[in-house]
């Protein structure tokens, strides 16, 4: 079955960046939006920035014009470059394909990585 590998995370100082990455197993798959998430122990599962085969994308406002997001269709998979990292950015991060299949649209998730920035 078709799995999201999430690479990239780390600990990292104020101000410094990472580049997530999200690579699908198949690149024979559709997907149609890749969504990227965070969640910090004891908050609730935050939307960070999410990209649409087409290229549009959206953020959220805590992290517009520091995060970039991005993907590789050729690839099948999904880039979030994050600048200027806070200490409030520290969290677990995962990715999120909606692919479409003969069946209509489901969901893979990435395992997750930790993204850890100290102040």
């Amino acid at each position: 079955q078709v799995q999201l590998v999430e690479s990239g995370g780390g600990l990292v100082q104020a101000g410094g960046s990472l580049r997530l990455s999200c690579a699908a197993s198949s690149r024979t798959l559709s997907i149609t939006v890749m969504t990227w998430y965070r969640q910090a122990p004891g908050k609730e599962r935050e939307l960070v920035a999410t990209i649409s085969v087409g290229g549009s994308t959206k953020y959220a406002d805590s992290v517009r014009g520091r995060f970039t997001v991005s993907r590789d269709n050729v690839k099948n998979t999904g880039y979030l470059q994050m600048n200027s990292l806070k200490p409030e950015d520290t969290a677990v991060y995962y990715c999120n394909a909606e692919i479409l299949t003969g069946s209509g649209l489901s969901k893979i998730w990435g395992q997750g990585t930790q993204v850890t920035v100290s102040s």
